[in-house]
């Protein structure tokens, strides 16, 4: 779906503005906090991994929020502020998989919070995915797009 729909339209805006956009959809990241909160998930699901995963969102959304606004002021960081967001993001996502495949007995556990790791941390994914691909783009293709 990516690829068909997503990228096309992604990669013939101006740089910033499409990484702004996909910056966008991860200022939402702080659904993951939603680990945290009493009654959402099991009363029985590790403190220690609501905690990682919530306090990691938190963390991306911040740096995605940060990057939008360089991107939009056009500050000379915006592109590493980018890098460092995406970096993280993705680094987080992956650790947050591998906790849940690996710390986690029963999704059961994650109650009403199933969706995070069944839609959105997938959707999640393949926008860091588009970042990189939009970052490691040679100039050439920037001016020809």
């Amino acid at each position: 779906m990516a690829s068909l729909y997503v990228w096309p339209f992604i990669r013939a805006m101006p740089r910033h503005d499409a990484l702004r956009l996909l910056a966008a959809f991860h200022a939402f990241r702080f659904l993951g906090m939603n680990f945290m909160v009493a009654g959402f998930v099991s009363a029985e699901l590790s403190a220690d991994f609501a905690s990682e995963v919530g306090w990691g969102d938190l963390i991306a959304a911040t740096l995605a929020l940060a990057s939008m606004a360089a991107l939009s002021w056009r500050w000379p960081i915006a592109i590493p502020m980018v890098w460092i967001f995406n970096a993280w993001g993705t680094l987080d996502l992956l650790n947050a998989y591998y906790m849940g495949a690996t710390k986690i007995q029963s999704p059961g556990l994650f109650g009403a919070g199933i969706y995070i790791p069944a839609l959105y941390v997938p959707l999640l994914l393949v926008s860091h995915v588009l970042v990189f691909m939009l970052l490691l783009r040679p100039a050439s293709q920037e001016q020809a797009s």
